[in-house]
Formats: C-alpha cells, sequence, structure tokens
C-alpha cells in the first residue's frame, strides 16, 4: 500500500530510540499516523513541528497497518508561530479538535479552514471569527451541527439574536423574550449577510468573538468532551483570550 498527500503536522510521539510516530491532517486520507524512521534526528525534528505543512509518502504492507511515512517540508510555519502568542495557542488549540475527528475520514475543507486561519495571524478580529467558524465545522463533521439558519419559533432569517443551549437552534431576540438570559449569544457574525459573504469577515467586536467562543464551547462541552470524559484544551482558553486581548489593542 502507497499514497502520497499534503498533510499539517498535528505532533509526534517518542518510537523506539531514534524514530517517532507522526500525525498529520492529510487533505485526502484525513487524519493519519506512521512512522518517520530517525525521526527524533535534529534534520528531521525542524520539519515535525506542529503546524508544518508537509508532503507525505505513507507506505504500509496491509492497509490496517500503522505503516511509515518519508516526509518533505513543504510550508514552514514555525517561525511565525513561535513569534505569536495568538500562533502558538492557535496550532495547539486547533489539533487538539482535530483529533476528535476519526482516523482517515477525509475533511479536505477543515485543513483549508486551518490553513486559512495560519494565513491570518496578525488579524486577530478574523482570527477570532475563524477559529469560531471552524469550532462549529468540527462540530458538524461529528454529527452536531448548529442551526444557526432561521429562528427555531418563528422561522425568521433576521434579527437572529440567541442560540438554545439545548436544541442548538437560534432564535430571534422577539421570539426569545422573557427566556433570553437563559440562552446563549448568538453574535453578528454568525447570522444573515455576515455569515455568507467572507469579504465582510474580520469586523467582528472582541465581545462577539467571546460570545462565538462561549457559543461553540458550550456545544462542544455538551456533545464532545463530556461524552468523551476528556479535558477541553487549556490552549482553547489561552487562545481566546489572546485573540481578545490583540482585538482590543487593534
Amino acid at each position: 500500500m502507497e499514497w502520497t498527500d499534503e498533510g499539517l503536522v498535528l505532533g509526534t510521539r517518542r518510537h523506539g530510540e531514534s524514530s517517532v510516530v507522526l500525525e498529520l491532517m492529510t487533505r485526502e486520507h484525513g487524519r493519519h499516523l506512521g512512522i518517520v524512521r530517525g525521526g527524533r534526528a535534529p534534520r528531521h525534528a525542524a520539519v515535525l513541528q506542529a503546524g508544518n505543512g508537509v508532503r507525505a509518502v505513507w507506505r504500509a504492507r496491509l492497509d490496517e497497518h500503522l505503516g511509515n511515512f518519508a516526509i518533505e517540508l513543504s510550508v514552514q510555519r514555525t517561525a511565525d508561530l513561535m513569534g505569536s502568542a495568538i500562533g502558538l495557542n492557535a496550532v495547539q488549540t486547533l489539533a487538539a479538535h482535530l483529533r476528535l475527528l476519526p482516523e482517515r475520514e477525509p475533511h479536505a475543507e477543515l485543513l483549508d479552514a486551518v490553513e486559512a486561519i495560519m494565513l491570518h495571524l496578525d488579524a486577530p478580529a478574523l482570527v477570532g471569527e475563524l477559529v469560531v467558524r471552524f469550532e462549529l465545522a468540527i462540530l458538524d463533521a461529528l454529527g452536531f451541527g448548529l442551526d444557526l439558519a432561521s429562528c427555531a419559533l418563528t422561522g425568521d432569517r433576521d434579527g437572529l439574536a440567541y442560540v438554545s443551549p439545548k436544541s442548538g437552534r437560534a432564535a430571534t431576540a422577539a421570539a426569545a423574550g422573557i427566556h433570553a438570559p437563559r440562552l446563549l449569544r448568538l453574535p453578528p457574525f454568525l447570522t444573515g449577510r455576515a455569515a455568507e459573504d467572507p469579504r465582510g469577515w474580520g469586523g467582528a467586536s472582541p465581545e462577539a468573538i467571546r460570545d462565538g467562543f462561549r457559543l461553540t464551547g458550550h456545544f462542544l462541552a455538551r456533545h464532545v468532551w463530556e461524552p468523551r470524559s476528556i479535558e477541553p484544551p487549556a490552549v482553547r482558553d489561552a487562545l481566546a483570550h489572546a485573540i481578545e486581548r490583540a482585538a482590543r489593542a487593534a
């Protein structure tokens, strides 16, 4: 068995004296693991840093085997990530989310989303919006997508302001009425034209970004972290705070 694909380095773990097990998010083969022989050597260590883009050749005798990777660097991101609190926390948070996916299940759209985030680390408001959208996409990929297109009570598509913490469906401010304090705020960048036209992305307020993280965090906890008995990634909170600070300072 052999294939070649583009991928994002998620991380490594030691394997024997000199090798590592590499975890990649690949475009056509999903989240995939394999051994890199001699991967602990300095010439490999610089390449196998989380966030780097690589060209990977995977080989194994049978498809179900762990197999071996031959790796070439295609996009070097380490320097940019090391110089940015947002970048360091973002790559770890995104990797933690991608690890929630089943192995070897393709999700090219999620890889595209990560690459878009990596390209805009110097634009905190845009990064905040993109990360929230990425988390919504993760929920959708896991079968827990939210319904934010129209009001659950009236069917209206305008004036959406809240989300039910139970059903994940949107509601207008008028429909929410006295129940609004029990609901999650729906940030404006996830509604109407703002949600559909990328040309307008990047203008969210720090408060809207915070509401976005609270929204996705609630449903990640409800549907993923708690049922799987796993702790939310601590770096996610650090990322949200770093984005909010940078957005306020911009």
